[in-house]
């Protein structure tokens, strides 16, 4: 971060600050602009789209830009940057074809939407910052492969926990270590809540139900573990992960796990439920340098095999303009797939479901998520969560049953099932 901010604030004395296009004025989206308007020297948010524009002139309002324009051709747009105003269009493609912006922030949470909104970017060659696990992890391997055919830029951005492990990652990776386990700390797990149980929550907090939802019955971070798996090799040591409870420190955890079964594995993705601090991530490695290890006792590590190294806490928008930064301006992604898959998020029945039933999507009453190793996927025909959204059930589905393919009807060419297809 210190190389970023000098590059930032040389940014911002030159005149020449970052120009971001925004996808999305969600809660998350809000948060975004407020921290690059008022707090990131050499940076702004250019323009933005939201299918609704009330919502993109609040985004721009909350954050105290005034005199706000509208613009639906890619003149206005450029003509706006140009006098420095925020800008707001209902077109995607007007806010990607235009060339005064340096990147593209997509921060919807849809899945099929953004996987669109991307290719466009991409076509249009411009670089993403993605705030998306979901899609990532469902199509991840195709977008990176995307994108380097387009000579662009794809990456998930910091502080969501996907980015802030990943930083870690290679940061204790880059110290010699090798990372085995990549963790999360959650507070809680019940995969049955729904957006019935989880109303008053959302409306509390002036979050979408079905993201609230998400969150609680699991799904959310197992997109988000399968992001990471995905752009480091590692597995998951059984479906679902191990997913500890335990409500002392994440340090005391090191013992849990068995090393050699880690090391086949190439490491392993992993929750952990109750621990502190929480919330959180974290990492432990090995070393096979005795000095290494006599150091890190000395310095209060322990005496291995395993050693925890934490950050114990995830700041959601305050750190992705960070990603940002580094992707512009030192071509440096946060969080990248590999072109192919290791883990994805298959979709579980979250109530006894009688065929000609219709699957809801994330964070709703049908299904949940589950992390499951790419061989294991291929072997079961499993159906990933997040291709299941609005398919109607072929069969009937017992509680907690892993659906199949077979036990759904799709349309193989749909654009999206066809992409995900495409990923060997």
């Amino acid at each position: 971060m210190i190389i970023i901010d000098q590059k930032l604030r040389a940014r911002e004395a030159a005149g020449t600050p970052i120009q971001v296009g925004l996808i999305g004025a969600g809660e998350m989206a809000i948060g975004l602009v407020n921290q690059i308007e008022r707090h990131i020297p050499g940076m702004r948010i250019a323009a933005i789209y939201n299918r609704t524009a009330a919502r993109a002139h609040k985004a721009y309002q909350t954050a105290g830009v005034e005199a706000v324009l509208s613009a639906s051709t890619t003149s206005q747009v450029d003509d706006a940057i140009r006098r420095n105003r925020g800008v707001v269009t209902e077109s995607v493609q007007v806010l990607v074809d235009t060339e005064s912006i340096d990147v593209i922030v997509e921060m919807t949470g849809a899945i099929e939407f953004a996987f669109d909104v991307i290719l466009k970017a991409f076509a249009a060659g411009k670089h993403v910052v993605s705030f998306n696990a979901e899609l990532d992890a469902t199509l991840g391997p195709l977008l990176q492969s995307k994108a380097r055919a387009s000579g662009v830029r794809y990456t998930l951005g910091d502080g969501d926990e996907p980015g802030v492990t990943l930083n870690l990652y290679r940061q204790v990776k880059l110290m010699g270590f090798n990372p085995l386990v990549c963790g999360n700390i959650k507070g809680m797990l019940d995969h049955y809540r729904n957006p019935d149980t989880q109303k008053g929550f959302a409306e509390d907090n002036g979050l979408s139900v079905n993201m609230v939802t998400s969150s609680a019955d699991g799904t959310k971070v197992s997109f988000e573990q399968a992001a990471i798996a995905n752009a480091t090799g590692m597995q998951v040591a059984r479906r679902g992960m191990l997913a500890i409870e335990y409500d002392g420190h994440v340090d005391d955890l090191t013992s849990r796990y068995d090393i050699d079964q880690l090391k086949q594995l190439g490491g392993i993705v992993e929750m952990v439920i109750g621990a502190q601090p929480g919330p959180g991530v974290f990492v432990f490695a090995s070393t096979d340098d005795p000095v290494s290890a006599r150091f890190l006792n000395y310095a209060k590590m322990g005496k291995g095999p395993l050693y925890s190294f934490y950050v114990p806490y995830h700041l959601l928008f305050f750190e992705f303009p960070f990603s940002i930064a580094r992707l512009v301006d030192f071509d440096d992604g946060t969080l990248d797939s590999s072109e192919c898959f290791s883990v994805e998020v298959l979709a579980t029945a979250k109530k006894n479901m009688q065929a000609g039933s219709t699957l809801d999507g994330l964070g709703g009453f049908s299904t949940y998520g589950e992390c499951e190793n790419r061989s294991e996927m291929i072997q079961g025909g499993f159906l990933p969560i997040g291709l299941a959204n609005g398919l109607k059930l072929r069969n009937d589905v017992s509680k907690d049953q892993a659906l199949r393919w077979d036990d759904v009807i799709f349309d193989s060419d749909c654009p999206m099932i066809a992409a995900y297809n495409s990923i060997h």
